[in-house]
């Protein structure tokens, strides 16, 4: 395997920060070409003077000003601003892009690093439900590769090696079910973000978190299946499974089912994008069945967690209907943080949101960002009326 080089979007979040100690291990497998990020400026120094990428982006003006200067005379190039980070995932130095963004922001990098013939390694699920079709169009239209990131669509990717002759029946996705599991609406009326961000297994960001804590992660990653895998919203299933350890299944056509298992590690999954199709040695801990004797199963519960029923919903209905989903999601997770709704009003924003903006079938990139600007204008003029109240 050549050394491959590789271009990093949101190099100081979780993802990107376990991205690049898996390359850390490898030397001789893989460099760093570029590093993005947002306010983190202290981080990304670092990772920029051990790594030695060419070129940095920053999204914060602020951040890009001390990164700027922390690193001059480096030999590193420093840019900032949306313009620049789709400008560098073009460039001929990179083989891989790895997008770890959140939220719709990587979408149009991610198109611009697809058009430029770069193999993409997604952790950002938003992509894909936000403009599902257009980006699956443009991989085959590229012959690019598309390799997930995240722990459950890897563990289906790697379920399905070797079986390209096999359709499939269907796919089970696994859910920890999140700090809520088992509680009812009235239990949830009161939540607060402190004990939505306490995750039981992850550690990942505080969006990804309160994903989690609704279920709408989940959901988001139904939609982001139907693209990875070409299925219908009746091919996905979603199971609570508690101890996150049975990362996902596929079931075929002969009832067989495979799963993927290890313990809760995205090193992991984001190993196996980077190394696609070779596996290579680690010395990451081990799963022990003798430590989970008893593995559990539960059914998802979509009438206390709507936001699941919801993407489901958003899903069957396609056109702009996911992208509407996701961006009123940003916002509304973005008021819980900030202490501007309740954790069961964010479902019903989403919800009125949907049914506020007009659908619409067939659309182009610039369609899907109207539809992403104009759901975050209605999800935020509906926090800001019942604020009111």
């Amino acid at each position: 395997m050549s050394k491959r080089k590789l271009a990093i979007l949101g190099s100081t979040g979780s993802v990107g920060t376990q991205t690049l100690e898996v390359v850390e291990l490898y030397p001789d497998h893989f460099s760093i070409t570029v590093l993005t990020a947002g306010k983190n400026a202290d981080l990304l120094i670092q990772q920029a003077l051990k790594f030695k990428p060419s070129a940095i982006v920053v999204s914060d003006k602020s951040a890009y000003e001390k990164v700027k200067d922390a690193l001059e005379g480096k030999g590193i190039e420093v840019n900032f601003g949306e313009e620049a980070l789709i400008d560098v995932v073009q460039r001929d130095d990179i083989d891989i892009v790895l997008t770890a963004v959140v939220g719709a922001v990587g979408l149009k990098p991610t198109v611009a690093a697809i058009e430029a013939g770069k193999d993409i390694a997604l952790a950002n699920k938003e992509t894909l439900v936000v403009a599902g079709e257009l980006i699956t169009n443009l991989i085959e239209k590229n012959n690019v590769k598309l390799l997930p990131v995240d722990s459950e669509h890897s563990a289906i990717f790697q379920c399905l090696a070797g079986e390209e002759e096999n359709p499939i029946e269907k796919i089970i996705l696994t859910a920890s079910g999140g700090p809520f599991r088992g509680m009812s609406k009235n239990d949830l009326v009161s939540v607060t973000k402190v004990e939505a961000l306490k995750h039981p297994n992850w550690s990942m960001g505080a969006k990804i978190t309160i994903d989690s804590a609704s279920l709408m992660n989940k959901g988001l990653e139904v939609i982001e299946a139907k693209w990875l895998f070409g299925l219908e919203a009746d091919q996905v299933d979603v199971i609570i499974h508690r101890q996150s350890i049975v990362h996902s299944l596929v079931q075929f056509e002969d009832g067989s089912l495979k799963a993927q298992m290890g313990l809760p590690d995205m090193k992991l999954p984001i190993q196996y994008a980077l190394t696609y199709p070779k596996r290579f040695k680690n010395d990451f801990p081990r799963f022990n069945f003798l430590d989970y004797p008893t593995l559990t199963f539960e059914q998802s519960d979509m009438e206390v967690f709507k936001n699941l029923k919801l993407a489901y919903q958003a899903l069957e209905a396609g056109g702009n209907a996911p992208c509407v989903l996701n961006g009123a999601n940003e916002i509304v997770v973005e008021a819980f943080l900030n202490d501007q709704v309740g954790f069961l009003e964010m479902s019903d924003i989403i919800e009125e949101t949907l049914c506020q903006v007009k659908s619409q079938k067939t659309l182009s990139l610039e369609d899907y960002l109207q539809y992403d600007l104009e759901s975050r204008t209605v999800a935020r003029s509906l926090i800001d009326r019942n604020n009111k109240k």
